[in-house]
Parts: structure tokens; C-alpha cells; sequence
């Protein structure tokens, strides 16, 4: 089974860990940053999405046009725009990438995030929301003839888009999730589905959910999966946990400021997360600190399981395996993105990259071989029994 690659397209140099030296868009450090991926072996980048950040469409738009062979993954919202008008944006936006486009869709698992821009929904009437909106989507993405829509979110007559994708049927839909509602969501509409990276034991129990709720609406197929990780490597492994303790203290410094605002008893704390994925991180840290071969949760705990936040510690040697063994579950979408943003990303498609493509390479090739031989083993009895017959 092929490997994929995902990174980060940040549009400054902002991390968990320091804070950005410039402007929220700063447009020559965008293309540098993804022109690091596409010349490091990297297969794409993630655009994400935030109330306040710079729009993620036109920044991917912009790095279309500049480069190549990096593909494009875009986040967006379903609140922030009518299926209709995002529908013409991504297939305008696959036009211009020529074809190097997916779409992750967001239904947003923080009530105050989400008001920020006006959805005052709650999270079960997000998730439907969501699921209506991939469907228009994914309809006007394919559809030549005008067509009504009259759903519970979204009503419209007579459309038709005069623009289309470049990928033929359609791009790929992403999703991602931890609680029934977004496996019962992504398991009926998403190509990819994206998890954060967990223990191995639960990360197995997350794709079997997915895998369920893909049968359970019918399909044939299953998302493919994907798992996202902070790596931290070093040349050796003393120097790697050494790299680890040092970035969980600057996490904590710089967000001590920012996100530690409410205070009980004198001590200031972080507020509770309300997404069912960190409510499962943050309970992964408190059960321990290191799990399997390189997971590592003190990152997690100290940014209160905000987002893809799980490290994997150790050489690349260590990385590169600890990778394979979540690839041996199923996973073939390798999501990485460290705390020195570019510096990185040039190390873990340097170092990391090449070792994990290696040896999934090699097991590929033992693969077709062996069924290669059991085909050839099979042929003569299967001639000698027709003869007989």
C-alpha cells in the first residue's frame, strides 16, 4: 500500500512555540515554506482554517500558481459560505492547481470558535449541517443540469456552475472526527478521514469505527485514513528527549499568556475542550506519558489537547519505524508538522521521509512477489484438474 505525506502551508512563522516575527500573511514565507515540501518529498499541505487567520483559498491559489507538484489540501468551514459559492471556488481553485486539490470540511468542535463567525448551531445540527453541504458539493462538482435543493440547512433552485474541477469525477473530500457523529458523517461522505495521532491499540479502534460507519451507509469502499504527529528529532535519542523537554517548557511559556485564562484557586487554567478528539488526547496524557515505540502525550497535555498536538520523539530511525507500525494498521496518509515550522519540515523529508517510502517500497514488492509465486504455484493443479475434468 503506497505511503502519502501531508505537511503544514502556515502563512507565518508562528508556532506552539514562539511567536510569529511578522504580519498574519506573510506572503514570501508561505511560498518558502511550501516550496521547502515540494523539495523535501513532501505530497501536500494543509491550508487549515481559523476564525481570525488569513483566508486559506486565496493563499492556496497563490502557492498553486507558484509551484509544481505540491498538492493541496484546503480547510473549510460550511458556516462561513453557501455550498453554491464554495462549490465554484474549489473547482476554480483545482483549475488553477491543475488538479492538485482536496477539500478537508470542518463542522467545528468549540460552540465559541464557531459563533465567532455567526453559527450559533449546535454540534449534532453542525454534523448534519456538514454532511448536507458535502453532498451539494460534491453534486454541483459533477452535475451539467440545473438542479433544486430543498434540505434541512440549504435551499436553492435552478443552479448550475459554468466551472468544474479539474480532477475528473471530483476532488477528494476530507473529514475528520473522533465522536459517533463525525464517524457516522465521514464514514458516508469523506474519501480521506483524518485522525490525531493516539496509542496504536486506540488508533485501531478508530478506523474499525470508521470502517463500521462506512458500512453502515452503504459503501462498498472505505475512507482512507489518515493520522497526524508532532514529530521532535534528533541525531541521537538522548539529544532527541532532550529537543522533546525543551519544546513542552516553550509551549508552556507561550501559552501561558494566551490560552490559560480562567482561573480557580489562584492557579490559572486552560478551558475545557468541548471536542470529543482533544477530550481523548488530554485522557490519553493523564493515563501516561509514553505509549508504543515513540508517542509521547506531555505536548498534548500542555497545549490542553489542542489539535494535532501527540509527538513522536526519537531519531529518524525511530520516527521511520514508529510511522510503519501505524502504516501496518492501515494508514497511508502520514500527517507531520513540527514546532520550528520550516526547519522541520526540511529535516523530516530529509531524514524521515526517504526511510518510511524505503521500506513500505520493500514490503510492497515482497508482497506482489509472494502472490506473484502463490499464482504460479496454483496454475499447473488448476490446468491439471481442467484436463481431468
Amino acid at each position: 500500500m503506497p505511503v502519502e505525506f501531508l505537511g503544514i502551508a502556515a502563512t507565518n512563522d508562528g508556532s506552539e512555540t514562539t511567536a510569529r516575527s511578522g504580519a498574519a500573511f506573510d506572503k514570501e514565507y508561505t511560498l518558502r515554506l511550501a516550496r521547502a515540501h515540494e523539495d523535501h518529498g513532501w505530497d501536500r499541505v494543509l491550508f487549515a482554517y481559523g476564525s481570525g487567520s488569513p483566508d486559506p483559498a486565496p493563499a492556496a491559489a497563490y502557492i498553486a500558481s507558484r509551484l509544481d507538484r505540491l498538492q493541496i489540501l484546503l480547510a473549510h468551514r460550511p458556516n462561513v459560505s453557501y455550498p453554491t459559492f464554495a462549490a465554484k471556488t474549489f473547482a476554480t481553485l483545482d483549475q488553477i492547481s491543475e488538479g492538485r486539490l482536496a477539500v478537508h470540511f470542518i463542522t467545528g468542535g468549540n460552540d465559541h470558535e464557531q459563533g465567532r463567525e455567526g453559527d450559533t448551531l449546535t454540534k449534532d445540527e453542525r454534523y448534519a449541517r456538514t454532511r448536507e453541504y458535502i453532498r451539494i458539493v460534491k453534486k454541483i462538482w459533477t452535475t451539467h443540469e440545473a438542479f433544486d435543493h430543498e434540505g434541512e440547512h440549504y435551499r436553492f433552485h435552478d443552479f448550475v456552475s459554468d466551472v468544474f474541477p479539474a480532477q475528473q469525477p471530483r476532488p477528494n473530500v476530507s473529514f475528520g472526527g473522533s465522536s459517533p457523529a463525525a464517524y457516522a458523517a465521514g464514514g458516508a461522505e469523506a474519501d480521506i478521514y483524518c485522525l490525531w495521532g493516539e496509542p496504536l491499540e486506540e488508533t485501531a479502534q478508530q478506523i474499525e469505527a470508521v470502517k463500521a460507519a462506512a458500512r453502515a451507509a452503504g459503501r462498498t469502499d472505505v475512507p482512507r485514513i489518515q493520522v497526524a504527529f508532532r514529530p521532535i528529532i534528533a541525531p541521537t535519542e538522548e539529544l532527541a528527549w532532550d529537543k522533546a523537554h525543551r519544546t513542552v517548557g516553550a509551549i508552556r511559556q507561550h501559552r501561558q499568556a494566551g490560552l490559560y485564562r480562567r482561573r480557580q484557586g489562584g492557579v490559572l487554567e486552560a478551558p475545557a475542550p468541548q471536542n470529543t478528539g482533544s477530550q481523548r488526547l488530554i485522557a490519553i496524557a493523564e493515563a501516561g506519558e509514553r505509549y508504543d515505540r515513540a508517542l509521547w502525550t506531555p505536548t498534548a497535555a500542555a497545549t490542553g489537547g489542542a489539535g494535532n498536538s501527540n509527538a513522536l520523539v526519537g531519531t529518524p530511525e525511530t520516527v521511520a519505524q514508529a510511522l510503519l507500525d501505524y502504516h501496518d494498521l492501515g494508514v497511508d496518509i502520514l500527517s507531520a508538522r513540527g514546532y520550528d515550522l520550516l526547519g522541520d519540515a526540511i529535516d523530516f523529508g530529509r531524514y524521515v521521509i526517504p526511510l518510511v517510502r524505503e521500506e513500505v517500497a520493500k514490503r510492497d514488492a515482497a508482497r506482489g512477489a509472494a502472490a506473484g509465486a502463490a499464482h504460479g504455484a496454483g496454475s499447473p493443479r488448476q490446468s491439471l484438474a481442467a484436463v481431468r475434468g
